[in-house]
């Protein structure tokens, strides 16, 4: 299995994503969801919280609430990696070190564990000093409460000065990256981001993976997204250019005996940087082809024709 970056965690080579729990998926789905990916040999679990604070009616934290309630019931908590974010619960906004340390104190609450495997910033905070988040993200290292440190949605330059910082400071040095990345949507990973990852010895864990839902094939047209509770996030992938890599997807997925998802996601988990994507299952049903990404090998032809398809999307 894939270790994350510099660090002792191996990892299933697909992540599940854990944004669908106590929005789109009850209690008791979320608790099947989770049950069967974990019997399908995965142990990665992504989460974060803020999710789903966005929801009717959700205050934030609702999945990890979730998360710790299937861990309590089920007992697996040494079987698992967790990974959980920080900065963009409505509580619990930013990166200051105060706020770094409570948010971390909830998430842990909430998870029912004494640890986070691996603990994110969420987002970049421009007004809080990155040598205060820096030295908040190594003092929860340092009290056990977190395993590993690790970035999100964080600008090249950004993460080449947290390294300096935690260098000089002695600091823990993050082990992974959450960049947008999938087939449809390259331009902001591929060049100074997976530069600074391969430089850094980042492990790469995409999210997004599947274009939110886009590249499963289930938007063919524009009347496909009409009411989908993603509606607005996949829009932003449809085009001509979009339907193309479908329609390659859908073309190496039949020559496997699979779905365009688990091409998808094989493509994004063949690519060097990348340790494990992300994806979501709202159903159990939905699970199998994400699973079934683990089992792919795609050929080099077949990775050459989804590159240049992808190339073309604007």
């Amino acid at each position: 299995m894939p270790i994350l970056g510099s660090s002792d965690i191996e990892v299933f080579p697909l992540a599940l994503g854990g944004n669908t729990f106590g929005w789109t998926s009850d209690r008791d789905t979320s608790f099947a969801v989770l049950d069967a990916y974990l019997a399908g040999g995965g142990n990665f679990i992504d989460t974060a919280d803020a999710y789903s604070a966005w929801a009717p009616g959700n205050a934030g934290g609702e999945s990890e609430t979730i998360i710790g309630a299937w861990l309590a019931a089920r007992g697996h908590r040494e079987d698992v990696v967790i990974g959980t974010k920080v900065s963009q619960h409505p509580e619990f906004r930013g990166l200051a070190a105060k706020n770094v340390a409570a948010a971390a104190d909830a998430s842990l609450q909430r998870l029912g564990t004494d640890y986070i495997d691996v603990y994110y910033a969420h987002f970049d905070d421009a007004d809080t000093p990155l040598e205060e988040t820096v030295a908040a993200f190594d003092a929860l290292v340092t009290a056990g409460k977190v395993r590993a440190v690790a970035v999100s949605n964080y600008a090249p330059e950004r993460i080449d000065e947290w390294f300096r910082i935690a260098r000089e400071g002695g600091y823990a040095l993050p082990v992974a990256l959450q960049p947008h990345y999938n087939l449809v949507h390259r331009r902001d990973f591929e060049g100074a981001l997976a530069d600074v990852a391969a430089r850094e010895n980042l492990a790469v864990v995409p999210y997004f993976a599947l274009a939110s839902g886009f590249l499963t094939g289930k938007y063919r047209t524009r009347e496909d997204l009409a009411g989908a509770s993603r509606e607005q996030m996949a829009n932003g992938y449809f085009s001509e250019e979009g339907l193309a890599v479908v329609a390659t997807l859908d073309d190496i997925a039949a020559a496997h005996g699979t779905q365009p998802a688990a091409i998808a996601l094989a493509w994004l988990a063949a690519q060097d940087l990348v340790a494990a994507p992300i994806a979501s299952a709202r159903t159990v049903e939905q699970l199998p082809a994400l699973l079934d990404s683990a089992r792919v090998t795609l050929t080099a032809t077949e990775r050459e024709a989804l590159d240049a398809v992808s190339a073309r999307v604007p």
